[in-house]
């Protein structure tokens, strides 16, 4: 605890040593255009070294400018350059461009015309960004988004709601760190969770694959993901709702507000519901006759979900105080059934949990602070929602839905009502200051707390679950960049990291610290090729859950060590063109991770929870390779694959003499060789002016592997249910956009195929399914 105080005491010292007088700001906004006007996605709007480009209706912004008199460029593919030379005004402006088109330029695209998800893409650390804007038309959540990145696999345990595990070049779980606008995700609850926050909530979607940018100041230990909302203080509406298969329905409302005068106002709203009554295929032995059969094709019938989540911002922009000073709230509900437990053998009937979150947050950034180049974000956020856990029937079922009396108090799997909160807080701060146009020092520190605390009052008796389960977590950061733009970048960094941790049961109390480094190069051979490699010494600390457990299907560990692993990146990015007509873009890295410590996932010990432990180390070793191409505008398609090897490095096992058997065996119940597949073909001005067609498709695949040790029992054909068979999903949409995107519907498709998919265990996924998506956009 000391040394988390005394890291907070010098970080706001460091703060408070910078105070000098205010300098000019200024603001720039407006549309980048046709001459028939219409708004040109992608173009690049130019202010000596700032760069901006524009969203999917043509419109950019550019803060923090402090020059009266600018030179300001506008440039698209396929269009002529246009310059211009303004006067700002302190505050917010507004200049329009007019792009003439003259396909003579189409080579421009080696320097301009890049999205902000490509510039992303051109940072020194491993990372890939996917442009959500491109996926508004479709019923996709955050984790099927992410599902189609090269090196990440996201594998349910089954539809609308399911506990999910993310995997990123064989690590996993916690493994990998969640953000929202780089704000750590951990303490958001239930009813926000990847895999039931919409697509369209983002703007895009950014992958760092083994090591974090300091500005995350992450314990990461395998990657991070960053769901960036965009700063598009604007005026706008963005309204969708979908119906389908299993009695499934979305809505999401998208809308903000922004005055002249600098009031801002921003609401995200969305709603999940599903009965996830799809069929499965599971062995079942009947509770009235006895009778059992195997491969009976039966309907899920407790595994209801829904979820309702509203986050509200008020607040001022672009104010001589503050570039942005927001306070908030998140809102959320969520219901969930619980069909099954870790495995499928036994189905529940009544089993279910509740969960709230009541989040207020605030939200501060101001460039400029004090002195020119010195930049200061703060965020802070504290969830007192509840979660609840339901389990009082006095009955079993079997997978007919036949429901048989039990004597006694009850509960499918351990009787309770045990309601409790985890009174998640996070606190971070990002200082930055930019010692010249190509030198600039960070720091960045984070601070989570958890405390759970609660009470059940069907086991009165129970007095461990009211004590409180304690933990806090500290990370420091600090990081120096050189970069010159389309040359050369060179980041380093340092992390310390604290955890403190009471475990309320017995009042054992752990106090753990570790240091961390890692840096980051990429050069240019040309501005459209790009070499770069990363390494970090990374350290992550175990999770409330993986401590204390979920209250659910994972059961707590305390004993539980922090890991920590020297991760190695090594990546080309390339964009090239045949032609005028033909594009490809090509992004390819290999990698190696080697981790003590390694925390894995297994079942417990009677085979029905899941619990987390320590290994000695775990090596994984691997490459993915992202390739796209495009014809024209009409026609694009894009592979991805991933090979990883994960192999188990610990040398002598507990209770075993002598090395053990499997010392450098390949990990069981992880993937190593998937990808993706998918293609799209546009028609243009079809059905009339401003309207489009798309038709696209996408295949996934994933190559068999062993659900367990190989080892540890025969590999042949009587061995089959030992192994997680070929998976291989087929989806279909057809998007049809009218008045220039203002209105849109979809139609999808999902596992055309009907296959039986399988992640986890035996936990089967939905099965064939149909929607339908309507779409409303406004913007002003």
């Amino acid at each position: 605890m000391k040394n988390i105080k005394y890291q907070s005491v010098f970080f706001l010292l460091l703060i408070a040593c910078t105070v000098q007088a205010q300098q000019f700001t200024a603001s720039l906004k407006g549309y980048v255009k046709t001459t028939a006007q219409q708004g040109i996605a992608a173009s690049t709007i130019r202010i000596g070294n700032i760069y901006s480009s524009t969203d999917e209706t043509g419109y950019y912004e550019i803060k923090n400018i402090s020059q009266k008199n600018v030179t300001i460029t506008a440039s698209a593919v396929g269009y002529r350059n246009t310059t211009k030379t303004i006067v700002l005004k302190a505050g917010e402006n507004t200049f329009d461009f007019e792009l003439v088109s003259d396909q003579k330029e189409i080579d421009q695209v080696e320097v301009y015309g890049r999205t902000k998800a490509q510039e992303v893409n051109r940072q020194a650390f491993n990372v890939t960004a996917v442009d959500a804007t491109k996926l508004y038309n479709t019923t996709l959540n955050i984790s099927s988004a992410l599902d189609q990145v090269a090196g990440v696999r996201v594998r349910e345990s089954g539809g609308v709601g399911s506990n999910f595990n993310l995997m990123l070049n064989g690590f996993n779980g916690s493994q990998v760190r969640y953000f929202i606008d780089g704000i750590p995700m951990e303490n958001f609850g239930s009813a926000f969770q990847i895999n039931n926050i919409p697509i369209n909530i983002a703007e895009r979607i950014e992958v760092y694959k083994g090591v974090v940018p300091v500005w995350l100041g992450s314990d990461a230990l395998g990657g991070a993901v960053n769901i960036v909302t965009g700063d598009r203080f604007k005026s706008y509406v963005d309204a969708s709702y979908s119906f389908g298969s299993f009695n499934t329905h979305r809505t999401v409302i998208n809308a903000a507000h922004t005055t002249k005068g600098g009031f801002f106002f921003q609401l995200n709203a969305f709603q999940n519901y599903s009965d996830n009554n799809y069929k499965v295929t599971v062995d079942v032995a009947d509770l009235n006759t006895q009778q059992y059969k195997e491969g009976v094709k039966v309907k899920r019938f407790h595994d209801t979900y829904h979820n309702e989540s509203l986050i509200a911002n008020i607040g001022v922009v672009n104010k001589p105080y503050a570039d942005k000073l927001l306070f908030g709230i998140v809102l959320g509900k969520s219901y969930k059934e619980i069909q099954t437990g870790a495995r499928m053998e036994t189905p529940f009937g009544g089993w279910h949990r509740r969960g709230t979150t009541v989040m207020p947050t605030v939200k501060y950034k101001k460039s400029d602070l004090f002195v020119k180049g010195l930049d200061l974000t703060l965020n802070g956020n504290i969830n007192v929602g509840t979660e609840q856990n339901i389990d009082t029937v006095y009955a079993r079922f079997d997978w007919y839905g036949n429901r048989k009396y039990v004597p006694g108090k009850g509960g499918e799997s351990s009787y309770s009502m045990y309601k409790y909160k985890n009174n998640l807080a996070v606190a971070n701060a990002i200082l930055n200051y930019k010692l010249s146009e190509n030198h600039s020092l960070s720091i960045t520190d984070v601070f989570n707390s958890f405390k759970r605390m609660g009470n059940d009052e069907v086991n009165p008796q129970n007095a461990s679950l009211e004590r409180a389960k304690l933990s806090q977590k500290n990370v420091l950061t600090f990081g120096y960049q050189y970069d010159v733009r389309d040359r050369y970048s060179v980041n380093a960094f340092v992390k310390n990291y604290h955890q403190h941790n009471v475990n309320g049961a017995n009042e054992i109390v752990k106090n753990l610290s570790k240091w961390g480094y890692g840096t980051a190069l990429a050069y240019y051979f040309t501005p459209s090729f790009q070499l770069k490699g990363s390494y970090e010494l990374t350290v992550r600390m175990p999770t409330p859950d993986e401590l204390f457990g979920d209250v659910e299907n994972y059961e707590g560990n305390f004993a539980l060590k922090p890991e920590n692993s020297n991760n190695f990146n090594l990546g080309i990015n390339y964009d090239f063109a045949l032609n005028a007509a033909n594009r490809f873009s090509l992004m390819a890295n290999a990698f190696y991770r080697n981790a003590d410590n390694f925390i894995y996932q297994r079942l417990n010990n009677n085979q029905t929870k899941y619990i987390s432990d320590n290994r000695d180390g775990v090596r994984s070793i691997g490459g993915d390779m992202d390739l796209h191409y495009s014809h024209s505008n009409w026609f694009t398609a894009g592979l991805n694959m991933t090979y990883q090897s994960v192999v188990n490095t610990q040398k002598y096992e507990p209770d075993y003499t002598g090395i053990s058997p499997l010392y450098k065996k390949t990990m069981p119940n992880i993937p190593y060789l998937f990808g993706n597949l998918n293609a799209a073909v546009t028609l243009y001005d079809f059905g009339g002016k401003d309207n489009k067609l798309t038709f696209g498709g996408s295949l996934q695949y994933v190559h068999r592997f062993w659900l367990y040790w190989p080892l540890l029992g025969g590999t042949d054909e009587e061995s089959a249910k030992r192994q997680i068979p070929m998976q291989m999903a087929l989806d279909g949409n057809v998007v049809y956009s009218i008045a220039n995107g203002r209105y849109n519907i979809a139609f999808e498709g999902k596992n055309l195929t009907d296959n039986r998919l399988v992640d986890n265990f035996s936990l089967q996924k939905p099965s064939r399914g149909f929607y339908l998506n309507l779409r409303y956009f406004f913007n002003k």
